[in-house]
């Protein structure tokens, strides 16, 4: 079945779906309604009618479609082949049966499956209806052109109409981008006085938020596909262009290198998707499109086609204009190199299947990213351009960008959490002067449980933090812990940040002395949308809370994310 539209595949049930439309300034936005289908996806809503158990009316079977794009595809794929969740084909779903499938769907599972019943996100009406909806053959979406995408392109402000310095007093190096998840809004609050100094309209559920090489500019991407830029020197920061690229993103990124190969200091930006599965090249001041590149191709391992691989994640790399681009299902990381945007050269390098989240190590030479579903993280050497180690580390890594430190016995390290376990996992990062530690797990923290998602330090600081936020019992999805330093071989103190919600993403102040936590709340329970608390980092005291936020989920420090301090 093709769709005539579209929506937003969302991650984790973290993501919703979204819509290109402009929401009214005093309304939260809602998930659209489910597209209109085409006579094939008529004909094929009228043959699911007589298979009797599974039988769903056309009402019944656009709504379905809708739960599952919104809470499901972003973990088990648009065409259901899976990927950090399992495949959800009708030949392994069907011998389940519909009452195990909507006990799973009910309930969660211990290794990151969300608990939609529990939470009071899918009633029982519908946790049946998407059980019986994923027993049929899944509908495959669109595809979207250059033209499709510059239909949406819109540039408010011309770069030389933009402000040519800071047309305020405040530090903007230390603002905090602020996903206002259920909003469709990013928050821009000032770090220093606590104040929210703008709220932009943005892509629903924005999945993260990248800063330009100076750090001047906030470039969003949201589940839905669609990417903003933020220009932060403005009196009261707001977007100057924006476009839709896919229809279900999760990574943007700048171009940062300067050198010998020429400056590419913010010229160009990556979008990379997951559904159309490419990933797309902008130009860097105005988001004006230029070049798609499909990533459909075989997996790494069995050679066999995939018609869905989609782009996790993307960092720039320090040692050559190259983007490093991460291709979950086919396992393969892709060097891309932009200084013929035009004609990208792109290196692909075997890896590991499924490729997800990472970050730099401290010297930012390595690149270490999780392959989830294979337990391990795969060490990729940007100077050399090929993988060094797969490490081997615990149930469903999740590392975010992961956190670096100096271990008192091996040396510099990187560590992870994972979905599937409470675990820390801590790896050696240094072959130079730590050769026997380098690129194996040195230490194993038990946590509270799985389900954590985030994992944050800094070099100023003394402790690692981690969050649970995906585990499902209620006070552990609201707790966080924190790990000295100097005694790692432990938790030092795990507390709940909130008497609701759930504790998620962990993010630092410029001066590295403050901590900030998203309480993420329902859109739908006054008083308990959401907030931010913040604590003191030397004293783990809190300081202050940020209060009435609407589902706050990622925050990202201007300074901390455009020179990669994690």
């Amino acid at each position: 079945m093709r769709l005539k539209v579209f929506v937003a595949l969302l991650f984790l049930g973290v993501l919703f779906a979204g819509c290109t439309e402009k929401p009214a300034a005093e309304e939260p936005v809602s998930a659209p309604a489910a597209p209109e289908a085409e006579p094939k996806a008529e004909a094929a809503t009228e043959e699911a009618e007589t298979e009797g158990k599974f039988a769903l009316s056309e009402e019944e079977f656009n709504r379905a479609k809708q739960i599952y794009f919104d809470r499901c595809a972003g973990c088990h794929g648009v065409l259901r082949k899976g990927a950090t969740g399992p495949a959800l084909t009708p030949d392994k779903t069907v011998p389940k049966g519909t009452a195990v499938l909507k006990a799973i769907i009910f309930g969660g599972t211990p290794r990151g499956m969300p608990d939609w019943g529990h939470q009071g996100v899918l009633s029982e009406e519908d946790t049946e209806l998407l059980a019986r909806f994923i027993q049929l053959e899944p509908p495959t979406p669109p595809e979207m052109s250059l033209a499709d995408m510059k239909a949406t392109w819109r540039v408010f402000v011309p770069p030389e109409n933009r402000p040519t310095s800071p047309q305020h007093d405040r530090d903007w190096q230390n603002f905090f981008s602020v996903t206002l998840r259920d909003a469709g809004k990013v928050a821009i609050i000032d770090g220093d006085t606590k104040e929210v100094v703008s709220t932009v309209d943005t892509g629903y559920a924005v999945h993260i938020s990248r800063m330009s090489a100076t750090g001047r500019y906030v470039y969003t991407i949201g589940r839905d596909g669609k990417a903003t830029m933020i220009d932060l020197w403005m009196e009261k920061p707001d977007k100057v262009a924006e476009i839709r690229a896919c229809y279900d993103a999760r990574s943007i990124e700048v171009s940062k290198y300067t050198g010998e190969q020429g400056n590419f200091y913010d010229k160009y930006v990556i979008i990379g998707c997951y559904w159309p599965p490419h990933f797309v090249i902008l130009d860097g001041a105005t988001l004006e499109p230029i070049k798609i590149v499909s990533t459909r191709s075989y997996t790494y391992d069995t050679e066999e086609y995939h018609p869905e691989p989609r782009v996790a994640s993307i960092v720039a790399s320090h040692f050559k204009p190259q983007w490093i681009v991460n291709v979950k299902e086919t396992g393969q990381i892709w060097l891309v190199d932009y200084s013929d945007a035009n004609n990208p050269a792109i290196k692909m390098i075997e890896a590991d299947r499924f490729l997800h989240d990472g970050g730099w190590d401290a010297t930012k030479r390595y690149f270490l990213v999780a392959a989830n579903k294979r337990n391990k993280i795969v060490v990729l050497d940007a100077k050399e351009e090929k993988v060094v180690a797969l490490v081997e580390t615990g149930k469903v890594p999740h590392p975010g960008r992961g956190a670096n430190w100096v271990d008192p016995v091996y040396g510099p390290v990187w560590a992870t959490v994972h979905l599937g376990e409470g675990l820390m996992a801590v790896i050696g990062t240094d072959p130079e002067n730590y050769p026997q530690y380098a690129w194996k797990v040195v230490r194993k923290v038990k946590l509270l449980g799985g389900g954590s998602l985030f994992i944050k330090t800094h070099p100023k600081s003394q402790w690692i933090w981690v969050d649970h936020t995906l585990n499902p019992d209620e006070k552990i999805q609201r707790s966080v812990c924190v790990i000295s330093k100097e005694y790692p071989d432990e938790v030092y103190k795990c507390w709940e940040v909130a008497d609701y919600g759930r504790a998620v993403h962990i993010e630092y102040n410029k001066e590295g002395d403050e901590v900030w936590i998203s309480v993420w709340g329902k859109i739908d329970e006054p008083g308990k949308t959401g907030e931010i608390v913040i604590y003191d980092d030397k004293t783990l005291a809190e300081k202050a809370r940020i209060k009435d936020l609407v589902t706050p989920t990622g925050k990202f420090n201007v300074y901390n994310t455009a020179n990669d301090i994690y």
